[in-house]
């Protein structure tokens, strides 16, 4: 069989590493790190990344393959051809879009020289050499986090968009409590001991990943790059204010010198400096600086990948994880992943009651943006300004196209993204239901975790911050109330109370059904919210350990409460809404002291008017 090859790219001009960057311009991944050259007979073509995990295995190995791509595969199969003949790839998995992966494992490795093949539409399309070794070859210790051994390029920016995907591979509303619940699984974690320390082994020296909102895409990034020899950096950044926006100064990257230690207690420590310098800001540094760790994007499918995070105007971090395909029966979702206070970690959907965005009396620019590649510079790692970004082939999706865009227009455009179709009514209000639902089930679990500290330190009083604090702070305030999580749900309710009449204002943004006018329509939305809402149902346990379920038509009855049920030193029928005088409510145990209830009486303006004040 012939190997359709392509010539080797010229290496980046910015690259000590000339020779093993020409290789990496076209995906090859050099499972063992080590110099030498690929055989002309077996190369990986631009627009293929191969990947085999671990890092360097040893005979009895089970390999773990994925393959990433930017077309999508047609019959694509996987052989791993060696000394014992060719072994097809098992447990075969497909995804993405763009870009598109193929992943799979293999049995016990044997010691000797292979060849992973890839065919892709009954023809050979990409092949990489994997090296089976008597000895597993570990990295060397060093006075840095990591050294540095490839470059990030579009490929393996597919690779780590496909990891994420599969890593965070699961329906709507799946949680992890912490991050390392996931990286610790096997099964998820295509990169899980890739490196062959034990990494992410459960027991004591596993990598402990307890990341909130703000440092979540932050230790993805870190953790992808740390594995597989990638430059990774961030900047401490001020947090900004009214008249200027967040400023970012000081650059750490993984080549910045630290104290000698184990390959992975310096990572950890690495991690500990990340969290220590990222915050809700860091993501909402100004559009169109440089020096910034992320870069606005185009809002296209092309360039919203898995990986892009999302910086809301208030706080708030997500990354995109997943697409979910519009077809003729269903609307398409765009699923991300994000953290909160308490260590959770879940998926979400994309959608008003999600991501917040606007643009008007903000600090900082808001919206999708991508991690900048790192580059070497003058020997130095640094992270590719814009004008690199918008003139390197490999990403050149730079766009200051958010920078003015206001609320109805950034929705509106994101939903011809995710649906370019014109959507059914019916099956896009249903959605709204269920995607509410899925935020109050979430909530079910922020408000018990808050009991459950509670019950473990015999009822102590959380300290109340003051002002804009209730929303930004640390310790049990941060990790058990809920003040922007329940602006979020407000604002959810919102969206699905507006949407009959958006129907009306709005009528060329649906498909509707024939010899049916927009009223019409209406009317029968209207209708079904009453049957949806009243079908839906969440359920908590109250302060005497008795279960109360509500609808989601009482809790939207009920909606005005929630703009002060987010102190977790209240019982939790208050944190629900109830009313003292009902049946539900006479079994509340505890309130929050009068003057934090004064403090939330005096903010409550904030909630009432969907507005969170600006940071």
């Amino acid at each position: 069989m012939s190997w359709p090859l392509r010539p080797f790219a010229d290496p980046s001009p910015t690259s000590p590493k000339a020779g093993k960057d020409r290789l990496l311009a076209l995906g090859v991944l050099i499972l063992l790190a080590l110099p030498g050259t690929v055989a002309a007979e077996c190369a990986t073509p631009a627009g293929y990344a191969i990947l085999v995990s671990p890092r360097s295995p040893v005979p009895g190995d089970t390999l773990r393959v994925l393959v990433a791509m930017e077309e999508p595969p047609d019959r694509a199969t996987v052989h791993l051809a060696g000394p014992d003949g060719k072994t097809p790839l098992q447990a075969v998995r497909q995804g993405g879009g763009p870009p598109y992966w193929v992943a799979g494992q293999l049995p016990a490795a044997t010691l000797g020289n292979h060849q992973l093949l890839v065919e892709n539409g009954g023809r050979g399309a990409a092949c990489a050499p994997v090296f089976v070794v008597e000895k597993r070859r570990l990295r060397k210790k060093s006075r840095i986090a990591w050294a540095t051994e490839r470059s990030w390029t579009r490929d393996m920016e597919n690779l780590y968009s496909a990891w994420l995907e599969i890593l965070f591979d699961a329906p709507e509303g799946t949680s992890w409590r912490p991050l390392h619940q996931i990286t610790r699984d096997g099964g998820r974690n295509f990169l899980h001991n890739y490196l062959g320390l034990n990494e992410d082994k459960d027991a004591r020296g596993g990598l402990k990943l307890t990341p909130d909102c703000a440092d979540n895409p932050f230790y993805l990034r870190a953790y992808f790059s740390w594995k597989l020899g990638l430059p990774f950096g961030h900047h401490k950044c001020t947090r900004g204010n009214r008249k200027k926006g967040p400023e970012c100064t000081k650059w750490v990257s993984n080549e910045t010198p630290r104290n000698k230690g184990s390959r992975v207690g310096s990572f950890y420590r690495f991690l500990r400096r990340v969290k220590c310098d990222v915050h809700a800001a860091s993501a909402r540094s100004i559009l169109d600086s440089n020096a910034t760790d992320l870069y606005p994007v185009e809002l296209t499918r092309k360039s919203l990948r898995p990986g892009v995070v999302f910086a809301d105007p208030f706080g708030h971090t997500l990354m995109l994880v997943k697409w979910l395909p519009q077809t003729k029966d269903s609307p398409g979702v765009l699923l991300a992943a994000d953290a909160q206070p308490d260590g959770t970690v879940a998926i979400k959907r994309f959608w008003r009651g999600n991501f917040l965005f606007t643009t008007k009396d903000v600090i900082g620019g808001p919206g999708f943006k991508a991690f900048r590649p790192v580059a070497r510079r003058h020997g130095v790692l640094k992270p590719q300004t814009n004008r690199q970004v918008a003139a390197n082939p490999d990403y050149a999706d730079f766009s200051l196209e958010q920078q003015q865009m206001n609320t109805t227009t950034f929705f509106d455009r994101m939903e011809r993204v995710v649906n370019p179709d014109p959507l059914d009514p019916v099956s896009a209000f249903r959605l709204l239901h269920e995607a509410l639902h899925e935020q109050l089930q979430t909530r079910v679990g922020s408000v018990r975790n808050g009991e459950e500290w509670k019950k473990e330190h015999s009822g102590k009083v959380i300290d109340m911050p003051s002002g804009i604090r209730i929303f930004r702070t640390s310790g049990p305030w941060e990790d058990f109330s809920t003040p922007a999580r329940d602006m979020r749900l407000l604002i959810a309710m919102d969206v699905l109370k507006d949407f009959p009449d958006r129907l009306l204002r709005t009528p060329e943004a649906f498909s509707l059904p024939e010899n049916k006018t927009p009223k019409q329509v209406r009317e029968k939305l209207v209708e079904l919210h009453a049957a949806w809402a009243a079908e839906m149902t969440i359920t908590y346990e109250r302060s005497d350990g008795s279960s109360q379920t509500l609808t989601v038509l009482e809790v939207l009855a009920r909606s005005a409460a929630f703009e002060a049920a987010y102190n977790p030193n209240d019982c939790v029928e208050v944190r629900w809404g109830a009313s003292k005088e009902s049946a539900e409510g006479a079994t509340c145990s505890r309130r929050a002291p009068k003057r934090q209830r004064a403090k939330q009486k005096k903010y409550r303006g904030w909630f009432e008017n969907r507005r969170r004040p600006s940071w």
